[in-house]
């Protein structure tokens, strides 16, 4: 056994279970235990399970998100004082002048890839699961060969579930896969455009945190446009619910907690003071709390005033 496949070795585990047990749980309430539809059904419950699982890392994604985005003045600030200073000193000042700001926020400019990060695995082991499905071989855990086999040679809408679009063996095929592709690029892509058009304040679309959004927005969908061609269609089908699935929990985080001075926060205000909910002063209202407030100034007591005695005193 490999390095690679001793890391994956317990996310196929639980891939299998997973699997196996939404395949029980289906065929027990009557569906065919062959049937394409049983196994598709199978990997959107696996997706379910494993998106409610991120769920503590998709907030804490979102907060990171947020936090990126407040801090972007700050960066650019620091930017211009460093600006044109190549020296090792300044440098190494720099860095440790921007982490203090990142711990400061409570922020990580890799946090925006934890939830797809930690997906990755399951991603591989269920590729990986369906080759072996394809050679008619034993899982590592609950996924018998007699499922194995079932699982690779399951058709949903007469295709296989373990070709691919390089591997089609007909038209139909070639064409259910290049579909599933192209919705599961054009879901990767609204899901970042989404975040670029409602999510950010006008003053960090010019800096270099949104200028890393912009390019990533066009790098992602074309990496799986052009690698989508070798996955399997249980992959695709995993893959493209898992892109429905946080697309619509990402819509939901953006209209309920949106970033400060952003469209969407704008948006989420007007609904509110259309609800009669928000007063139209309530922003004003609470971006002057949120602000830090200057300590109020001691009046200074001049020497005639602290020698002049109160009423009273003798």
């Amino acid at each position: 056994m490999d390095i690679i496949s001793a890391i994956l070795w317990p996310f196929k585990w639980v891939i299998e279970l997973l699997l196996v047990s939404f395949h029980a749980l289906f065929t027990t309430v009557g569906m065919d235990k062959d049937a394409g539809l049983t196994w598709v059904l199978s990997i959107v419950g696996l997706v379910l399970v494993v998106r409610a699982a991120l769920i503590p890392l998709f907030v804490k994604q979102i907060r990171s998100q947020r936090s990126m985005y407040v801090l972007q003045p700050d960066l650019q600030k620091l930017q211009k004082k460093y600006k044109g200073k190549t020296d090792r000193d300044s440098r190494e000042r720099m860095a440790k002048e921007q982490m203090e700001l990142y711990k400061k926020h409570g922020s990580s400019p890799f946090s925006s890839c934890l939830p797809l990060l930690a997906q990755m695995p399951v991603f591989f082991s269920l590729f990986q699961t369906l080759q072996e499905a394809q050679q008619s071989k034993h899982g590592v855990g609950l996924l018998s060969e007699d499922l194995s086999v079932s699982f690779a040679q399951s058709h949903f809408l007469g295709a296989s579930l373990s070709e691919t679009f390089l591997t089609a063996t007909s038209d139909s095929v070639k064409i259910i896969a290049g579909v599933m592709i192209v919705l599961m690029t054009a879901s990767q892509f609204i899901t970042q455009r989404q975040i670029m058009a409602k999510n950010q304040s006008q003053a960090t679309q010019n800096s270099q945190f949104a200028q890393t959004q912009k390019i990533m927005l066009y790098v992602f969908p074309v990496i799986f446009l052009i690698s989508g061609v070798s996955f399997p269609l249980g992959v695709l089908i995993y893959w493209l619910v898992s892109n429905f699935w946080t697309m619509g929990q990402q819509y939901y985080v953006i209209r309920r907690m949106p970033t400060p001075g952003s469209l969407a926060h704008d948006e989420r205000q007007a609904r509110l003071e259309k609800k009669g909910k928000l007063s139209p002063k309530s922003t004003e209202i609470a971006e002057e709390i949120e602000a830090p407030q200057p300590s109020q100034r001691t009046q200074p007591v001049s020497k005639a005033r602290a020698k002049k005695k109160p009423k009273g005193t003798k």
